[in-house]
């Protein structure tokens, strides 16, 4: 098998298994369970899942949803998440059939991570945005593009950029206007993307936050001046597809 089908395929089956992981953690840890204590169970009857029920996105459309033992559904965060990390490894391993391929799927995988907890919770923990920053650091040490120092300017450069918007803000209105997260990602982002692609990134994310904006006032249902929007999840769906650019259109 040739590299260019292998590192995709191996890529996205990876991205599938560990896609079942991050759907596990994105539902347990914002409700303070453990992720990996215990068997995996139907949160309905807390029936312990066996072997046939745990192959990714299979055992969802195999049960249509739900559980065998009790007949409740399945959060369907599952199958979305599985599905979403296998497409992440496949695109990696797609651009880049190499170890830089491994290295954007990890990428991909922790900012897909990090934005359904922002969904789902608001929260971008400090463990997991710290997990993304020092793999970027990492990456950089052992010679991927950009530089070193790019990436190092990029993550001092997006925190402080945010943090400058937010803390004007605050000084402004004086209240919040973002989470305390959001720099903390664009910093780690910036470790990963080096300094030049955070303008893309930032103009990216808040053309989908536009976007967002102008659906729900076509639904009629439009948003108020304090209505909360998960800034860190349109951070993480712009900084994934600028790593993609940037490696496709690499000399």
């Amino acid at each position: 098998m040739s590299a260019a089908v292998g590192w995709p395929l191996a890529l996205g089956v990876l991205g599938a298994l560990l896609g079942s992981f991050i759907a596990a953690l994105v539902i347990r840890w914002p409700q303070e369970r453990s992720v990996t204590r215990g068997r995996s169970a139907c949160d309905g009857c807390g029936h312990a899942l066996g072997p046939s029920e745990l192959v990714p996105l299979l055992s969802f459309a195999m049960q249509r949803g739900r559980c065998r033992r009790c007949g409740a559904g399945i959060d369907p965060l599952h199958w979305r998440i599985e599905a979403a990390a296998a497409a992440v490894g496949a695109l990696s391993g797609c651009v880049a059939p190499s170890w830089i391929g491994l290295a954007g799927a990890v990428f991909g995988w922790l900012l897909l991570a990090l934005a359904a907890l922002d969904l789902v919770a608001f929260w971008l923990p400090d463990r997991l945005t710290g997990l993304l920053a020092a793999t970027g650091a990492v990456a950089g040490v052992i010679g991927s593009d950009p530089p070193l120092a790019d990436r190092l300017i990029g993550g001092i450069a997006g925190y402080a950029v945010l943090a400058g918007i937010a803390r004007g803000y605050k000084v402004w209105r004086g209240r919040d206007g973002m989470g305390g997260g959001d720099p903390k990602l664009l910093g780690a982002i910036g470790l990963w993307l080096g300094w030049r692609m955070l303008p893309a990134v930032l103009v990216i994310a808040s053309l989908i936050g536009l976007g967002i904006a102008v659906f729900a006032q076509v639904r009629g249902r439009g948003l108020a001046r304090d209505t909360a929007l998960p800034f860190g999840a349109m951070l993480a769906a712009a900084a994934y597809p600028a790593w993609l650019a940037m490696i496709m259109l690499a000399p």
